[in-house]
This record gives structure tokens, sequence and C-alpha cells, in this order.
């Protein structure tokens, strides 16, 4: 049995494994892949260094760190935690299980996707799932964002700040009542409700949308940028019933990191805490390992 479990290889899980590592627990850290979010990065055609603040340079170091300890990663999906008196264990796609005194649960979320061609060829070169990460590269720039919710309208907010006309596409319909008041007052909003997108295209960077109206009008808009603002699906499914979630499916923690069930800490996107930030995740899996140490010391 191991001392401790890490489900997830993104910036929380990687760091919360070199954390305890250091502390000498017996620990495995358990993903299908390592580097989470850090595989993806921006770039832009006028793109300066100094722009960009990158986290993945922290967690990379953390990643060639425990890149030689074979024996405490294991490259699988999991598929479900249980517990049972006072141990839990972990069940692998591949059948097997693995079982430990403690769990960091750091499995991140899931972005939903348009599914439209050229979405995937231009992911970080114009294309961005996060405006809270990479609004402040579009400074100057026409941008459109596509979503109905609280994403969304976050991502509004935030590139009317910076870029030069925001579009907002609501696949759903109606914008509502703040939107159409905001949009009837800034010349650089304009909202396009009821559409849905058809095509994205450039040559080395995104250059342009093609959309259909709900009457199924063609429209093309020449950008700089695309954010899609759907909502996030966090990845809790393995989890059942073990923890409390709130009204988004998010892992409710403390301070600490500690969630309702003792001995199962959770770190990163997948918590209640969220703001789509690698040096948020890189501290929030800190503070897991470390509290998970203290859970396994024993009394003195």
């Amino acid at each position: 049995m191991h001392d401790l479990i890490i489900v997830g290889g993104g910036p929380a899980g990687l760091t919360a494994a070199v954390y305890a590592i250091r502390k000498r627990l017996d620990v495995i850290l358990v993903s299908q892949d390592l580097g989470g979010k850090i595989n993806y990065t921006m770039s832009l055609p006028d793109m300066e260094p100094y722009q960009v603040i990158r986290g993945a340079d922290i967690v990379e170091k953390f990643w060639q760190e425990l890149d030689y300890l074979d024996f405490a990663r294991r490259l699988e999906s999991v598929t479900a935690v249980t517990q049972s008196n006072n141990t839990f264990t972990v069940h692998l796609a591949d059948q097997t299980t693995l079982a430990a005194r403690a769990i960091i649960y750091a499995a991140g979320v899931r972005v939903q996707r348009l599914d439209v061609p050229g979405e995937r060829r231009f992911l970080g070169r114009g294309v961005s799932y996060s405006a809270i990460s990479h609004a402040h590269l579009f400074i100057g720039k026409n941008v459109i964002i596509v979503g109905d919710g609280p994403r969304a309208h976050r991502a509004v907010a935030e590139l009317l700040q910076t870029a030069n006309q925001v579009h907002l596409v609501t696949p759903a319909g109606e914008a509502g009542k703040t939107l159409r008041e905001l949009a009837a007052n800034r010349e650089k909003l304009t909202l396009w409700p009821g559409y849905r997108l058809l095509e994205i295209a450039g040559d080395d960077f995104v250059a342009q949308v093609t959309m259909q109206a709900p009457g199924g009008d063609v429209e093309t808009l020449y950008i700089d940028g695309l954010f899609i603002e759907l909502n996030l699906i966090p990845n809790t499914q393995p989890l059942a019933s073990l923890v409390e979630l709130n009204e988004q499916g998010r892992i409710i923690v403390n301070k600490l990191n500690h969630t309702s069930c003792p001995g199962l800490f959770a770190a990163g996107d997948i918590t209640d805490i969220c703001v789509e930030q690698v040096l948020v995740a890189v501290g929030e899996g800190a503070k897991a390992a470390l509290s998970a140490y203290d859970y396994l010391l024993p009394a003195f």
C-alpha cells in the first residue's frame, strides 16, 4: 500500500508529487499524460516574450524531476476511486488497482469544443479556451467570443478592456438584458445571437471565421483571436459520491485543500477555487501535498 496516490498530471498534480517525494512519502502519480494545460500555449504574430508570465517554466522543472522516477508515476486513466476501512482504492482502466492511505485528486477539467474545421489547427495560434489566461495578449485586436454563460460574460468584460473590437456569438439564442444594454452603449461590442460557427481559417494564425445566422445567411468576420468560452467540465466522475461538489460540479475544498472526505485532498482547476491560472494551480498542489503529509504523519 502507498502512503499517497495523486490523480492528475497537470500543474497541481505534478507539483504535489514532487513535494510529496521530497517529504519522503511513498507516492505514485497516476495520469493519462503529464503537463495538463501547460501543453497548450498561446503564440501570436507580434507577441513579445515579456508579455507572458510562463508558469509552464516552473511546472516543467517539476516534470523533469518526476520524469526519471519511473516508480513514482503511472500513465493510465482512472475509472473510479473508492474507500473502505480508511483505505482508498484507485481503479485503473487496465483493470488493475492501487491502494493508499491518502489521495490528492487533481484531475482538472475538460473544455467543451465546437468541433468545427480549423479549431484544433489554430489552437494556441489565436484560438483560446481561456480569456482569463490570454485576454491581455489581444490589446488593440479584433476578437470573437463564443458562449452563453458566465465564462463568456467574464470574457466580454475582460476583452472590452483590451481589444479593439469584441464580437460575442451566443449559440443558444438571445443575449441577456445586461449584455444587450452593454452592447447598446459600447461601440466596440457586437452581439450575434443564435449564430453558429462553420469554419475557422487563416494561414499561420487565425484570421477569419465563417458563421451562419439562424435564418441561414452566412457571415464572415476578420479577426485576430477566437475565445471559446463554454462551460468547463470537471473530471469528477471517478469520485462518485465520496466528496461534496458545488453547483458547477467542482470539488469543495477549504483553505488547506481538505475535501469533505478525510484523507482525500483536491487541488487545481477541479476545485471550487479554480481561476484557470497555472501558477495558482502550482500553489494549490504544493498546499495539498503539505496537507496530505500532515494527515499521514504519525501522532506523537
